[in-house]
């Protein structure tokens, strides 16, 4: 078998559950091993798509929210979803200016992530956004967040220690501690 092979036959999908963010699917397949069993995956409606603001200083913005799901406190680097068929660079700039204020000149693709393969088909795009104008917040409704102004290499030592644990923020970060040789 080559890399790119499929190794996975799937006899049977069945849709457990969807809202306007996700589907959850379990799957009847048979495993690379040859053997039938179940598989549940989650399918994102949206990608996800996080932020990296830097200013002239080297400074950047975190947001801090509690997150529903893990039932803790969180912090991450701004970020949200976009549809689709958007652009990710345009709900980069949407989200950017819905949860900072910020609005940015200058934009970095830096990389694309999935969250889990695993489990999820999450696709999710990290830039970075630099010549920062400051301006007013529009958070969603689910959104009630505290926004901290520190050192890039603050947020990088909160990787470090486990207090920003949220993969995209993790792995924004450290490919933008590499960019800016942080």
């Amino acid at each position: 078998m080559n890399d790119t092979e499929n190794p996975w036959k799937q006899l049977s999908r069945r849709r457990i559950y969807e809202n306007p963010w996700i589907e959850v699917y379990e799957d009847r397949v048979i495993n690379p091993r040859g053997g039938e069993g179940i598989y549940g995956k989650v399918s994102f409606k949206n990608i996800a798509i996080g932020i990296i603001p830097v200013d002239e200083d080297f400074n950047t913005w975190i947001v801090g929210q509690y997150r529903y799901t893990l039932d803790e406190y969180s912090w991450e680097i701004p970020m949200g979803g976009g549809h689709k068929k958007t652009e990710a660079l345009i709900s980069a700039q949407r989200e950017l200016k819905e949860e900072t204020g910020l609005m940015a000149k200058k934009w970095t693709n830096i990389m694309r992530i999935h969250t889990s393969n695993s489990v999820t088909d999450e696709e999710g795009f990290v830039f970075v956004a630099q010549d920062l104008t400051e301006g007013e917040t529009e958070f969603d409704e689910t959104e009630d967040l505290i926004i901290k102004k520190i050192k890039l290499a603050e947020a990088i030592r909160m990787v470090m220690e486990g207090e920003i644990t949220d993969a995209i923020s993790v792995a924004g970060l450290l490919k933008a501690a590499r960019m800016f040789n942080l």
